[in-house]
């Protein structure tokens, strides 16, 4: 794909027909590069005094220069105006968007969950859809997340967003999602998710008449795979599985309204050009989309239910070794063959705080009240684990091998609490009786 012009204005059915003809470049951390008109990109230099076709060569660092080689983000563009050639901005509504730090409630230890919020009442799109539940650490620090919610019932018409406090990683619950970035196009549905890196901008389409999901906002150190440890070369997520765009660029002369979140507010500036005209880059500061199904999901063939750290797809580091600013984890679809072994999560108290999502089915741990679209908070400490009703029945389970296969559940872990914002605590979808899951959980115990 090479040109492309702005979308958002031919419905779901162009939109979808559009994702359905992408073409990916593979590989988490790869140095990837492509071109969307032949000759676009520079031979054998970064900065050429003339770049090719009458481009303009720019930078994009998602780190410092001077990190080691292996943590360095940074990608060269070549555009048809620079992203320098734009007026000022200026603050607009945050509407139900929110950032750290969060000071408006007190941190909670009580165990909270939500059901799904409802769709929006009028035209939303992604940007005015997102609603935070809330986050921790300080974005002018750049350390902790923000959680969010997105609701929307339409595309992103002549409007673009970039963040400039954090990566953005996106998990569709319902409704698929055109991503088009600086880099080019992804396609994301429920059961995949999109990270798109700290500062590449991007508009958000459509491909049904609403879309819901999650968004973590990560402002620490970038998302990377985890280390794998005694586990060897192999296993949990695989680089070849996640996937770049290749170039495709906009070339439009016309108003465009540029949203930047910026020190926790939203600022826009109206360009009268794309921002999206990126014609050819390489680098390893790009946008990916991965399918979660295809996690390589690891376990127990002997006894005892894992620590769910098993499960870890994507990690921000922190400056204490081996404890996540974030950790985004998945619960795929596996097969369960513990002997003497009770089978679903256990009970527990974590020092991490997990922020959990259900993407569609059911989660092995609670029968009850934890739908697809909605979420439940367990900070630091709080005790955990299966309502009565899984407890009863994996008690008294037949243990022959047995395949989790009706559900898809995620974790947003933190190394600190997460405190959650007003209008989470007072949303109409919240549920006050939560803690009611584990009454009736009777005494067993016998001298």
């Amino acid at each position: 794909m090479s040109r492309t012009r702005q979308g958002g204005g031919d419905g779901p059915e162009a939109t979808r027909k559009t994702a359905a003809g992408l073409e990916y470049s593979s590989g988490f951390g790869n140095e990837h590069v492509s071109e969307a008109v032949p000759g676009a990109l520079p031979v054998g230099r970064n900065s050429p005094q003339r770049p090719p076709l009458g481009l303009y060569a720019e930078q994009l660092s998602g780190s410092a220069f001077t990190e080691p080689r292996h943590h360095n983000r940074r990608s060269w563009l070549y555009r048809i105006r620079p992203s320098a050639a734009h007026p000022p901005f200026r603050r607009i509504d945050n509407k139900l968007l929110r950032s750290a730090p969060f000071t408006e409630t007190e941190p909670d230890p009580n165990r909270l969950r939500w059901s799904p919020p409802p769709a929006p009442e009028g035209p939303t799109d992604f940007v005015d859809g997102l609603v935070t539940v809330g986050g921790n650490g300080d974005v002018l620090q750049r350390t902790g997340i923000g959680i969010h919610w997105y609701v929307a019932n339409r595309s992103m018409t002549r409007r673009v967003f970039g963040d400039s406090d954090g990566e953005l990683l996106i998990v569709p619950q319902h409704g698929g999602l055109l991503l088009r970035t600086e880099l080019g196009l992804l396609a994301a549905g429920p059961g995949e998710v999109a990270l798109i890196p700290r500062g590449v901008r991007f508009r958000v389409e459509l491909l049904e008449a609403e879309a819901r999901g999650y968004v973590c906002e990560n402002y620490g150190q970038p998302f990377r795979l985890p280390d794998l440890g005694p586990i060897g070369a192999n296993g949990l997520a695989n680089p070849r599985d996640f996937l770049a765009p290749t170039a495709a660029y906009e070339d439009v002369e016309e108003q465009v309204e540029v949203v930047n979140k910026f020190g926790g507010n939203l600022w826009a500036a109206d360009y009268d050009h794309s921002p999206l005209d990126v014609v050819a880059w390489h680098g390893n500061h790009v946008p990916y989309v991965y399918d979660l199904r295809r996690f390589n999901v690891l376990g127990t063939i002997s006894y005892d239910h894992p620590d769910p750290s098993i499960f870890t797809v994507l990690t921000s580091p922190s400056n204490t070794p081996g404890l996540a600013g974030a950790d985004f984890v998945v619960f795929a679809p596996r097969w369960l063959v513990g002997e003497d072994t009770f089978r679903p999560p256990y009970f527990h108290r974590n020092v991490m705080s997990e922020f959990m999502g259900l993407i569609e089915g059911a989660y092995d741990a609670k029968a009850e009240g934890f739908v697809p679209g909605g979420a439940s908070l367990h900070n630091m400490m709080s005790a955990h684990g299966p309502d009565r009703e899984t407890f009863d029945r994996a008690s008294a389970a037949e243990l022959k091998p047995h395949k989790v296969d009706d559900g898809l559940a995620f974790m947003f872990e933190t190394r600190w609490p997460v405190v959650p914002t007003a209008q989470a605590l007072a949303a109409p979808f919240r549920q006050p009786e939560y803690d009611a899951v584990w009454q009736g959980l009777e005494r067993h115990f016998d001298r």
